[in-house]
């Protein structure tokens, strides 16, 4: 059985999620649809990006994943179908896939054009029931990439500030997103850091002005309330406040620097 994953900003007290899902099991009855989250962060992209890049790992080849956070429905936005990984991406194509393509291989990306994959009535304000949601479900059910639509080489993507390399090894970054444990979750990668830890393994993490020691291993590794970084489960630098939430207790500015060294 196909898997389908919903992530959206709809949240769950209307029709919107529901209505998604229909329109899938109308269309392939045996489709496994897994609820990512609909608490995305209206119209934030970003936000949407994070948590669409954070899934591919973790899926099966052929999993269909649609991200829904799409401030520009019934605009002249182009709704794109990509395969990396092994798996689709059905979104808008408005900068959702900007995470997933700085870190993965995009196979290859189409644009939904093909009327045959979609429903007949198109709502102006409601893309993802009429148009991505029978995309989902018709290459769960076995349709091909290129039933969808014409192939393209661009796609949108965000404006994203990377990590960069200061004098004598430092890390400079930004706070990029906060989950909902209140951590401080910054663009700053693994893989930007081993540099600088395999020669200082002790270097501290700075928020702005404030020091916040080594990387720790774990929240329990400083006491109750206290602040900390670590390295997070995506495998990127983390701010957070051991039983607390470094977003209230911290409260840093929008896009803070966060620089080790």
């Amino acid at each position: 059985m196909a898997i389908i994953t919903l992530t959206t900003d709809f949240g769950t007290r209307d029709a919107y999620v529901a209505c998604l899902k229909g329109v899938i099991l109308r269309i392939a009855p045996a489709a496994r649809i897994v609820d990512v989250s609909h608490d995305i962060q209206r119209h934030n992209v970003l936000h949407g990006a994070f948590v669409l890049r954070q899934l591919v790992d973790w899926y099966p080849a052929e999993t269909v994943h649609v991200a829904v956070v799409d401030p520009g429905v019934g605009t002249d936005r182009r709704i794109v179908v990509a395969r990396a990984a092994g798996q689709f991406v059905v979104a808008p194509d408005n900068g959702l896939l900007s995470l997933l393509q700085l870190d993965k291989v995009i196979d290859e990306v189409h644009v939904l054009e093909n009327p045959a994959m979609a429903l007949p009535k198109i709502s102006h304000t409601f893309h993802g029931r009429d148009l991505m949601a029978p995309a989902a479900a018709h290459l769960a059910a076995g349709a091909r990439l290129g039933d969808v639509g014409p192939a393209t080489d661009h796609i949108e993507v965000l404006r994203l500030a990377r990590a960069e390399r200061l004098a004598e090894g430092a890390v400079a970054g930004r706070i990029v997103h906060h989950d909902a444990f209140g951590n401080l979750i910054t663009n700053i990668a693994l893989d930007d850091l081993a540099p600088l830890i395999r020669v200082h393994p002790d270097a501290h993490v700075h928020l702005e002005s404030r020091d916040l020691g080594p990387i720790r291993r774990t929240y329990a590794d400083v006491a109750p309330g206290q602040p900390l970084a670590l390295i997070g489960s995506s495998r990127q630098l983390e701010i957070a406040v051991n039983a607390g939430s470094a977003l209230e207790i911290l409260d840093p500015a929008v896009d803070a620097e966060v620089v080790v060294r």
